[in-house]
């Protein structure tokens, strides 16, 4: 991976010691020195204003700021953190950039490219346990914040299949498919054929648009209704087929597509 010329992207240790004021004792411990004061005196400040008003209390490159700071703990990450934004356009597009993407701006190396992705796991994970194992129709607003977590940020397609039992509990969810940043191929057969090894009763097809429109293009339409087929051939219900775009969803059962 290409190293960094702007940026000491070193990191610290993933599970170090933390605590007030712990990021810069931790670097007074090292050889290359103690942290600038003007930098601990903003990061301790940039923590406060978080621990007191939350996330909403912080912009964007303020909050990128905050994951930055272990990756890079010597020097000032505001000029990252706004080059990253300008690069991406915001926060969720930065955290779910591909990494060799994030690789090709400057100052980036392994460290932030580590920090960001443990960011973006913990988010999905957590909107992963909303939905798993519970009635998917029953929470479906909390189904809809996991497939936009998960994929609205995607520069490619990607399609994802989600099982479910007789009572309509979520019991499986997997990524099937990934494509290019307008195809993604699907192939009917393998949808049925993994739902019965999973002795699933039912699916939702879930797919992202990169550009942003969630409108089903004609290949969506005729593919999902390939899928209806083959899924009714056997005796299971396809609930839905949702298209994640950038701030919204289309659902096909609403749209009248199914």
């Amino acid at each position: 991976m290409r190293r960094s010329h702007g940026f000491q992207d070193s990191g610290l240790p993933l599970f170090a010691p933390t605590g007030d004021g712990d990021e810069a004792a931790s670097v007074d411990a090292l050889p290359q020195g103690r942290l600038p004061s003007y930098i601990a005196d903003h990061r301790a400040r940039l923590r406060a204003r978080f621990r007191d008003g939350g996330a909403g209390a912080l912009p964007d490159y303020e909050m990128l700021e905050l994951v930055l700071f272990r990756a890079i703990p010597r020097q000032d990450v505001k000029p990252l953190a706004r080059l990253l934004l300008d690069t991406f356009g915001d926060f969720n597009r930065v955290i779910t950039a591909a990494p060799a993407r994030l690789a090709l701006v400057k100052g980036v190396g392994e460290a932030v490219i580590t920090e960001l992705k443990i960011v973006e796991a913990a988010a999905q994970r957590m909107m992963r346990a909303r939905v798993m194992n519970r009635p998917v129709l029953s929470s479906w607003d909390a189904l809809l914040d996991y497939c936009h977590t998960t994929m609205a940020h995607r520069e490619t397609e990607q399609f994802r299949i989600l099982f479910l039992d007789r009572k309509n509990v979520l019991i499986a969810d997997e990524e099937q498919a990934k494509g290019t940043v307008d195809h993604v191929p699907v192939y009917p057969r393998e949808v049925v054929k993994r739902a019965l090894e999973l002795n699933a009763s039912a699916l939702i097809l879930v797919h992202n648009h990169p550009s942003g429109d969630p409108t089903p293009s004609d290949a969506d339409i005729s593919m999902t209704h390939q899928v209806q087929e083959a899924a009714q051939v056997l005796g299971l219900v396809l609930h839905d087929h949702l298209i994640v775009g950038k701030s919204r969803e289309i659902s096909f059962r609403a749209a009248g597509y199914l």
